[in-house]
């Protein structure tokens, strides 16, 4: 707890603790591309396999669906970080010109968000005086419409994120084709990719501080589920899929 002199005298201790929430667009982007490129590659690669293709036809559909991946993952997630950055700039300037037209209004909008929040009226009343003299944009666009710097959309960063992310899950099934007999893909692919889906969700679960059971269920689920049903198809039709 700060002390008045602290505050006055401006010598106020740093504040370095971490929240997990404040990884959530890395991890999320992280995440989503890791498991995107091991299940859409292991899956393309067991179904390509299935339908009794050869060495090279198998690598190079491989090869081919990590490069399509890779780029997909990264214009996907850089378009929809965007928008989000978007949103985020076109909120900052209202606040901005709200603040310009009508400080009253704001000061007293912003004392009913503190009232909200359990302060009685003079000290909601005080505390919004204060903050904004601070610092009125930041405070508003914290405590209004809650956007933080921490929390701030990345485009770039959550792009490349994706796109790396995804390219390391989907080497993993590629190496098996060049490492195993031909014979042995299927089952050596569909082995590989579940361990590192199992680790892939009991990581994710540990850095978002959420249940292991949980995260490592979830993640193998939909990928068992995606190497079965294509390898179903290219067993049925017998051509690459």
């Amino acid at each position: 707890m700060l002390t008045k002199n602290q505050i006055e005298s401006g010598n106020q201790p740093n504040h370095s603790e971490q929240h997990r929430s404040q990884n959530i667009g890395w991890l999320r982007a992280a995440v989503l591309g890791a498991n995107d490129g091991i299940v859409s590659t292991a899956s393309l690669i067991v179904g390509v396999a299935a339908a009794d293709a050869s060495r090279q036809s198998i690598l190079v559909a491989g090869v081919a669906g990590l490069v399509a991946g890779a780029m997909s993952m990264a214009a996907g997630e850089y378009v929809s970080v965007s928008s989000q950055a978007d949103t985020e700039k076109a909120d900052r300037k209202k606040e901005k010109r709200e603040l310009e037209t009508d400080w009253d209004f704001e000061r007293d909008e912003l004392t009913d968000i503190y009232i909200s929040r359990g302060l009685d009226k003079k000290l909601a009343r005080e505390v919004a005086v204060q903050l904004m003299d601070h610092d009125a944009l930041t405070t508003h666009l914290r405590d209004e419409l809650g956007l933080t710097e921490q929390m701030e959309a990345r485009p770039i960063q959550a792009a490349f994120a994706s796109a790396a992310s995804f390219t390391v899950g989907a080497i993993l099934p590629i190496l098996a084709i060049l490492l195993v007999p031909l014979g042995y893909i299927i089952a050596a692919v569909s082995g590989i990719s579940m361990v590192v889906l199992i680790i892939l969700g009991a990581l994710s679960s540990i850095i978002a501080g959420a249940k292991l059971s949980t995260g490592i269920i979830r993640i193998t689920f939909w990928g068992a589920a995606a190497m079965l049903l294509t390898a179903g198809v290219g067993a049925l039709f017998g051509v690459s899929v």
